[in-house]
């Protein structure tokens, strides 16, 4: 038969991949108590197979990479359609909670180039100057993110990166299980939150991940149709599916424009490739705006979204880690490490000490999801997040519900200008190199100054302590 199955049995390898990483966690003290997503855990499981044993069997992890590229985008327009809950006074929570992230853009992205720029001056000077940018993209923003603006460098010349984008993107998720457990639990010795707050954690069902026989279950979804007519999932996931192909008919009607410019346009086009899933979220906004207008927004449900996005990120992070090429790993491990170890130094202190200093309220829950998504996902983020706040009875998570999409705004110039780099490493010319340095200090500078107003005294007192004391002593 002519039938292509090759799609198919890779996503049953990677099903099979969580589902044997499920049963893993719920048999081992080691993966509940650090909080290991099943997807990671399964990433790594398949990492090996997808890399010496499958290739053999004509089986390639580039698919592999494809399928993450495709789940982001599809992950992204699951979040554009989601209805956001009613706005309640905000006091600055939400600013600050996009304030936090923006910082760690900044912050890591100039660690990144910096370190990029000293290998390059020293043992590495055939290092692609926007190498240092892997560690925002694969912290900050995802293995999605990572991979294909990775594999968009293809047209500069630079080949294998999603690889080493997935591998900072799977160091970041090990330090946000690892590293976020060990916050909260040193958090919880220096009186930085309740003990209370994650003593139920002990006696719960919680960390094996899959709830025990007989537990009351949570509402995963509600039905907005009659299933006789259409079932609520198939209208949801249609309604998906349907933002991501006008996505991708606009992006090939650019293609075709920006093609009569010249090289100059195609090496453009193949940028907003890779940026596919800004694409995909501004098609999801424009849906759910048309179901605005129309009055028809209620046939979605944020529920169903919510299982679409989280079923998504999970097949996306397993494929991600499995797709990461070893070889390629072991060409640039060095600077991997070296600028992955720092930066997640970095990353950890400065999000300490900006996130205790610019909420007033529930900051230490803030603190820790800021961490999560910073070094991981928005799922990660929620993970660390219910260890402390297990039923989301805070605002914490509705808030970042609204910061996610003022910073995805303020993000769009950041990840426009993210090629800047690799216009030097092609034509020698270091003033594109500093001007990416420029963009990142201008976010620098940009939340350092609304911090400063949101902490006030605060981010003057008592600088050298880590966690700004709650009475200010």
């Amino acid at each position: 038969m002519s039938i292509q199955w090759t799609m198919f049995i890779n996503l049953g390898i990677i099903s099979a991949g969580l589902i044997f990483a499920t049963w893993l966690r719920t048999k081992i003290r080691f993966f509940q108590k650090f909080l290991i997503p099943n997807s990671l855990l399964a990433g790594f499981i398949l990492l090996p197979l997808y890399n010496f044993v499958l290739p053999k069997l004509g089986l390639s992890s580039v698919n592999l990479g494809e399928m993450a590229y495709h789940l982001l985008s599809i992950s992204f327009v699951a979040l554009a359609l989601k209805t956001p809950p009613k706005q309640k006074k905000a006091n600055g929570r939400i600013f600050g909670t996009t304030l936090s992230i923006l910082f760690q853009f900044g912050i890591q992205g100039l660690t990144g180039l910096l370190l990029t720029f000293f290998f390059i001056k020293t043992l590495i000077p055939d290092l692609y100057h926007s190498f240092g940018y892997f560690l925002p993209l694969g912290f900050s923003q995802g293995p999605g993110q990572a991979y294909s603006i990775g594999e968009s460098w293809n047209t500069f010349g630079v080949y294998g990166a999603g690889s080493v984008g997935l591998t900072f993107a799977a160091i970041g998720f090990i330090l946000c299980s690892f590293g976020g457990v060990f916050i909260i639990n040193y958090g919880i010795k220096k009186g930085w939150i309740e003990k209370e707050k994650v003593d139920f954690l002990m006696d719960k069902d919680i960390r094996p991940g899959v709830h025990p026989k007989g537990a009351k279950l949570k509402i995963g979804s509600y039905q907005t149709t009659e299933t006789e007519a259409i079932d609520t999932l198939t209208l949801n996931v249609g309604m998906v599916l349907f933002g991501y192909f006008l996505a991708f008919l606009f992006l090939t009607l650019l293609d075709y424009l920006l093609s009569f410019i010249g090289p100059a346009g195609e090496q453009l086009a193949a940028t907003f490739w890779g940026l596919s899933f800004i694409f995909a979220a501004l098609f999801g906004l424009i849906i759910k705006q048309f179901l605005k207008l129309t009055d028809s927004q209620h046939i979605m449900d944020n529920l169903t979204l919510n299982r679409v996005t989280g079923f998504s990120v999970d097949l996306m992070v397993t494929s991600a880690i499995a797709a990461i090429s070893l070889v390629m790993v072991s060409k640039f491990w060095i600077p991997i490490f070296t600028i992955s170890i720092i930066g997640a130094g970095i990353t950890s202190v400065t999000t300490i000490w900006f996130g205790s200093r610019i909420f007033r309220d529930h900051r230490f829950l803030r603190t820790i999801l800021i961490f999560g998504v910073s070094t991981g996902t928005l799922s990660t983020g929620l993970a660390l997040l219910r260890v402390v706040d297990p039923d989301f009875e805070t605002p914490v998570a509705t808030d970042y519900t609204y910061a996610s999409g003022l910073t995805f705004i303020f993000a769009i110039p950041y990840i426009l200008t993210i090629n800047l780099p690799l216009h030097t490493y092609v034509t020698g010319d270091y003033k594109w190199f500093w001007l990416a340095i420029l963009v990142n200090i201008i976010y620098l500078l940009f939340s350092g100054t609304f911090f400063l107003k949101l902490a006030g005294k605060r981010a003057f007192t008592h600088k050298s302590k880590l966690w700004y004391p709650e009475d200010g002593s």
